[in-house]
């Protein structure tokens, strides 16, 4: 006879009630592949809900259902950081297995999390918390164990990604996309966190930890959205035979390691150029294996849900073998986290997109590239264009890998120039060989 695994959800929004909805429509197939019942024993929400199975108690006290004895397992989909630490930390406490959703949780407070799990011998999972549906914390942490990453790229917001995607095949501008996005509930009233890079960075935190065996370091990722990418530079890029993607840079290197969220231009042939819409991607450069690429959708109910009862499942083997814990947190065993250093933004290294604006005279092109050339930065590609009926003329540079340093010493330089009439506009070019 099946034993019975206990499970609460905390969150009945798009996430909680695809959870819920998973647990009913595949409670067979869930059956069979556990050997256990799966029984959601609380639902936390604020407002009572008719819609839900009448059996599952549906309260507001959070603290209550993390402490309640009929719980495995704890299942948090309501977001933000401080209800959630609460919550999270007092059913460690009381000896909860926890699969969250929330990765600004995890990026903020995720190293005191995994020490308490590990004192309170409990695991917690968060597949969901990157990448929606995508399983890459279980291929970092397990399928790649045997690995050593020396880089990891990704689209990992689906809302910058659309907006993107938008921009490029159909030269729309980027407040009217963001304004779609919205409409169609891919963007928030205030999507702050998606075009900032905020949301991606709390992704990219997680992810380079796991790569590297580092503790969990949001505040040291360099963080820039897409809010000031224009329409002219998408097009020049297209001419140019590039694709502009909002990415995340997670990079090993010899004096440390790069963490870096940003627009960039990458070849229009990349595999990376070419997942539009909402959907997410990831490519993964290791050792022995090489690179790899994983794909599917980053957010929504279905692939959410799916991500999240698969920690579930994990969790259910971990409870049926009575052990404390299986694959590390952070897929080192804690002591072995190391202290590498993270990059600062003027040690970071990558190619150069620069558009100048300037007045239609001679020898502006030969300053600018004599400047480029004084500070150590060589020259890819130029592309010049015809005057504007204002007489001012674009410029695009193309340059190769530099330190950021020396960029920002030149572009300074540059834009001394009496003939440059605004500030350059610069976006990071990348090869991802």
């Amino acid at each position: 006879m099946k034993n019975t695994i206990n499970l609460a959800v905390l969150g009945l929004g798009t996430v909680g009630t695809g959870v819920l909805n998973l647990i009913k429509d595949n409670a067979k197939e869930l059956a069979r592949r556990s050997g256990h019942h799966l029984k959601v024993t609380y639902a936390g929400t604020r407002r009572q809900r008719d819609d839900i199975d009448p059996t599952i108690r549906q309260t507001d006290d959070l603290m209550a259902i993390a402490a309640a004895s009929d719980v495995d397992i704890i299942i948090e989909v309501i977001g933000g950081t401080d209800i959630a630490y609460e919550v999270i930390t007092h059913a460690i406490r009381h000896k909860k297995h926890i699969v969250t959703a929330n990765k600004a949780l995890l990026a903020k407070h995720g190293n005191e999390i995994f020490r308490l799990a590990e004192e309170h011998g409990v695991q917690v999972r968060y597949e969901a918390a990157v990448a929606g549906g995508i399983p890459i914390i279980k291929v970092v942490r397990e399928a790649l164990a045997a690995n050593k990453i020396d880089w990891l790229t990704g689209i990992i917001n689906g809302t910058g990604n659309f907006i993107m995607s938008e921009m490029q095949q159909k030269n729309r501008k980027f407040d009217e996309v963001l304004a779609e996005a919205q409409a169609l509930g891919y963007a928030e009233a205030d999507p702050t966190f998606d075009v900032e890079g905020i949301d991606a960075a709390h992704k990219l935190s997680l992810l380079a930890s796991i790569a590297f065996g580092i503790p969990v370091q949001f505040d040291k990722v360099y963080c820039e959205g897409i809010t000031k990418i224009n329409l002219q530079d998408v097009i020049y890029a297209k001419d140019l035979g590039y694709t502009i993607k909002h990415l995340g840079f997670a990079i090993r290197r010899d004096e440390g390691i790069e963490l870096r969220v940003h627009p960039a231009l990458i070849p229009a042939d990349a595999l990376l150029a070419n997942v539009n819409g909402v959907k997410n991607a990831v490519m993964i450069d290791a050792h022995p294996l090489g690179q790899s690429l994983y794909y599917g959708d980053g957010a929504g109910a279905g692939a959410t849900a799916s991500a999240v009862m698969a920690d579930v499942m994990d969790l259910i083997y971990v409870i049926k073998a009575a052990t404390p814990s299986d694959v590390p947190h952070l897929a080192f065993i804690p002591e072995e986290l190391s202290d590498t250093r993270i990059l600062s933004s003027d040690e970071m290294t990558c190619g150069y997109y620069l558009r100048l604006t300037v007045k239609d005279e001679l020898g502006v092109l030969a300053s600018a590239t004599r400047i480029l050339s004084d500070n150590g930065i060589n020259i890819d590609a130029i592309l010049q264009r015809d005057a504007h009926k204002s007489g001012l003329v674009p410029i695009i540079i193309l340059t190769l890998p530099v330190v950021e340093k020396q960029m920002n010493a030149a572009i300074a330089q540059i834009e001394a120039l009496a003939a440059v009439t605004e500030p350059v506009v610069r976006i990071r070019l990348e090869s991802l060989d």
